[in-house]
């Protein structure tokens, strides 16, 4: 009995054959009954096993104020192919922890853990239980939703010229035409500027539309001393190179009206050192935002974030800055939540360093003062962190609903589809070394470990993104479009929200997150494709989006994996009432089979994506070997 899917780690041609399924948990419907808990609760918890062989000892292990019990399950139906158990867990804490304790004659060992990372015949650590949180998870739509992030200086001009932009500029701004190479490091590299603006996104909603995708994401609008935005010089107002208030008011009536959603930017961890509170807090030690600040006798004379002395570092032990951040309706979070601007939520930049700073450590705080004030103003609006490692001990605070997924989905898709020669010069996200070519195996290991860390009502708010403007294009990694479409099959089919980042949807290229912030080429993209525009990736992303709203199981089922080899990965998306195959190969392989009672009597397998059938032969269900690409079939 395992839950770990077939996979080698060796180099070596596979070998074609069945593929057994193991005992599996997850939070899902079909395991956890729906809805969130609440302390003194008892929830069933239900676990599948095999059907052939004796029937397992099923018992959980459940961790209650910091102590472990142990109860029994009860045998709960199945069939000659799978059994089900039943146990109650009392929710004892506001995150309670258990896994299921596996025993008898077919248990390898004949003892063994099911925990969010598998089967494991040894004694493990806490770290990757099951968890039920009594914490609401994010708003409905946001696991349903398909977000498009756009950095606004490089999406469209409202005044539609290609050259350096027109009109007045701030005199750090370096000007460049729309169709200039971003720079990709040293001097220039955050004021090269060339003039994207609200309105400009206002006039092509129709592009989002017609992806398909409901949700627009911004990196910041406040003004700064930057392309980028996050060194604000206020939060009173939007940037008056995007248009100001009433740019952004009409974007936000614009999006509204079509049915979808804006969700934006916000650094509490710092500010720009020429922000009108820092300037204060400069020129009067005895003014209240002194307090907003770390201040240190060394130069600069405070603590800027990372050392950058131009993004001074906020102190949250300031009960004035909480009361200037997350006081109600006329507070930086609360005023853009409200009429006329009336967004949907926040990203949080840099969330994991917020209010972390020596012995402090006030993140929890920070995120729980956040969460409350966005739901007593806008109690449907959803917070998102950004992080770029294990935030497994963040999101089970009640804070933050979910994080930009760098660690458990980023990371592990990149390493197992980059192409070295392509991304030779490409650095591991924030890593100062390459991206390391990985085996199927080793990436669903990570993305197992890393997404076990969490509660499954945050893993389905998770933002899974394949590249950000902090990071390298998709297509830049992995090199061809065929690999591309594998990324984004994955993306639209895993459970969380997937991100977008402006542009990858045609194929853009981009070293870096600097060199990567390409102006989005709308001549080629209006004469339907052309040197800088993959007209053929458009219509993948197109299709794969609009399959994942095609299916519930897509959205919101469980995620059990199949098969882990060297060059194909394979898992099932479940509800009660649909079962999705995902198949994802990033070169040809020998193909394997799988049970034939995943598919329902007397159907056949429907496909949903990817042109493949899927054969069915008296030993089960043959997985192709073709690659690279992805192909989704429905089988219940």
């Amino acid at each position: 009995m395992t839950d770990s899917p077939r996979g080698r780690h060796a180099a070596g041609p596979a070998q074609a054959g069945p593929v057994a399924l193991g005992a599996h948990h997850d939070g899902s419907a079909l395991y956890v009954p729906p809805g969130t808990p609440s302390l003194g609760d008892v929830v069933p918890v239900r676990v599948r096993v095999p059907g052939d062989g004796p029937a397992p000892e099923v018992r959980v292990r459940v961790v209650e104020d910091g102590e472990p019990r142990v109860y029994e399950a009860r045998a709960d139906g199945g069939d000659g192919h799978e059994r089900w158990f039943t146990a109650d867990v009392p929710v004892t804490n506001p995150v309670t922890s258990y896994r299921f304790l596996l025993a008898g004659e077919g248990v390898p060992g004949g003892q063994a853990w099911l925990n969010g990372e598998g089967t494991v015949a040894r004694d493990v650590p806490d770290a990757a239980d099951f968890r039920l949180s009594v914490h609401a998870p994010g708003p409905e739509w946001a696991r349903d939703a398909v977000v498009y992030q756009v950095f606004p200086d490089r999406f469209a001009r409202s005044t539609g010229h290609d050259g350096p932009p027109a009109g007045p500029l701030p005199d750090w701004a370096l000007p460049a035409a729309w169709d200039d190479e971003p720079i990709g490091g040293g001097p220039g590299t955050g004021t090269q500027l060339y003039g994207g603006d609200l309105a400009g996104i206002e006039a092509r909603l129709d592009h989002l539309q017609r992806l398909g995708v409901d949700t627009l994401y911004l990196t910041p609008v406040f003004e700064g001393r930057s392309n980028h935005r996050y060194d604000a010089r206020t939060f009173d107002h939007v940037d008056p190179l995007l248009g100001g208030d009433a740019a952004f008011a009409s974007l936000a009536q614009a999006l509204h009206g079509r049915g979808m959603r804006l969700v934006g930017d916000l650094t509490t961890n710092h500010t720009g050192d020429a922000h009108d509170w820092f300037r204060r807090a400069v020129e009067d030690p005895a003014a209240e935002e002194r307090a907003f600040y770390y201040w240190r006798d060394e130069d600069p004379g405070y603590v800027g974030w990372l050392g950058h002395a131009s993004l001074p570092k906020l102190n949250h032990h300031a009960p004035a800055l909480a009361d200037r951040l997350f006081g109600g309706p006329d507070s930086v979070v609360g005023r853009y939540l409200t009429e006329p601007f009336r967004m949907d939520g926040w990203r949080v930049d840099v969330a994991n360093m917020t209010g972390r700073q020596g012995a402090d450590d006030l993140t929890h705080a920070v995120a729980a003062r956040m969460r409350a004030a966005m739901e007593q103003l806008s109690p449907d609006a959803v917070l998102i962190a950004e992080h770029f490692h294990d935030a497994g001990a963040d999101l089970r605070a009640g804070g933050w609903h979910g994080t930009m997924n760098y660690s458990a989905f980023t990371r592990p898709v990149w390493t197992w589809l980059v192409d070295p020669e392509s991304a030779a010069d490409v650095r591991f996200v924030e890593l100062p070394v390459g991206v390391p070519r990985r085996s199927g195996g080793a990436a669903v290991a990570a993305m197992r470990e890393f997404g076990a860390a969490v509660p499954w009502s945050v893993t389905t708010r998770q933002w899974n993104l394949l590249g950000s403007h902090d990071t390298a294009r998709l297509r830049t990694i992995v090199g061809t479009r065929e690999r591309v479409e594998v990324g984004a099959g994955l993306l639209l089919t895993y459970p969380g929200t997937p991100v977008l980042f402006a542009g990858d949807e045609g194929g853009v290229t981009g070293r870096n997150g600097e060199h990567a912030r390409v102006p989005m080429p709308w001549a080629d993209i209006d004469a339907g494709g052309g040197d800088r525009w993959d007209a053929a990736t458009f219509d993948v992303y197109r299709s794969l989006i609009a399959l994942r709203r095609s299916s519930r199981a897509l959205r919101e089922g469980g995620l059990r994996w199949v098969l882990a080899e060297d060059d194909a990965v394979a898992y099932l998306r479940e509800t009660p009432d649909e079962r999705v195959l995902v198949l994802a190969a990033r070169a040809p392989w020998s193909g394997a089979v799988l049970p034939g009672h995943l598919l329902a009597p007397g159907e056949a397998p429907a496909n949903l994506y990817g042109g493949a059938d899927l054969p069915v032969g008296a030993d089960g269900l043959h997985l192709p070997g073709d690659g690279p690409g992805v192909q989704v079939w429905r089988l219940a």
